[in-house]
């Protein structure tokens, strides 16, 4: 059976980028690591590679060093299904220099996009009344963290 792995090119600071995952996603572990050798290109002993497991999902940290920088093509969605899930992470992600976002973006320490997202958004934006549906979005694109009870209230025209 094929899997699909994010493979994610950190600058140098995975070590970094595992601390602040681990911590911010309670599931979260580091499954393997694997050092830079002799043969390098990086220090040896460095690390080259970190696989972590975020709630189930597979994700590879190399250690690749400048280059490559994180664009918001690539986001990491996550599911938060409470506010106060959604204020922690959006707290956490953007500490140390994270940066909010537009509709529940935000880019953490390291430049990677991530989204914080109640699965309300889908259900209310789905809706078959395309002016409920309509208002919901007009809500979320004036947001920058998402704010479950806001979107509600516009859904419903309160």
């Amino acid at each position: 059976m094929n899997t699909i792995t994010p493979f994610l090119w950190f600058d140098d600071n995975v070590e970094n980028a595992v601390e602040l995952y681990t911590a911010v996603f309670p599931a979260a572990r580091v499954t393997n690591v694997a050092h830079y050798g002799e043969a390098g290109p990086g220090t040896p002993g460095s690390i080259l590679t970190a696989t972590i497991e975020i709630d189930g999902q597979e994700i590879i940290l190399l250690n690749g060093g400048p280059g490559h920088p994180f664009t918001e093509a690539i986001s990491l969605s996550v599911r938060a299904d409470t506010q106060d899930e959604i204020d922690s992470l959006w707290e956490q992600l953007t500490a140390n220099g994270g940066q909010p976002g537009q509709c529940g973006w935000l880019t953490d320490p390291f430049g990677l996009s991530w989204q914080i997202v109640p699965p309300i958004l889908g259900e209310l934006m789905s809706d078959p009344d395309p002016e409920k549906a309509g208002r919901t979005m007009q809500a979320m694109l004036q947001m920058t963290k998402l704010d479950i009870a806001g979107l509600q209230r516009a859904h419903d025209g309160a």
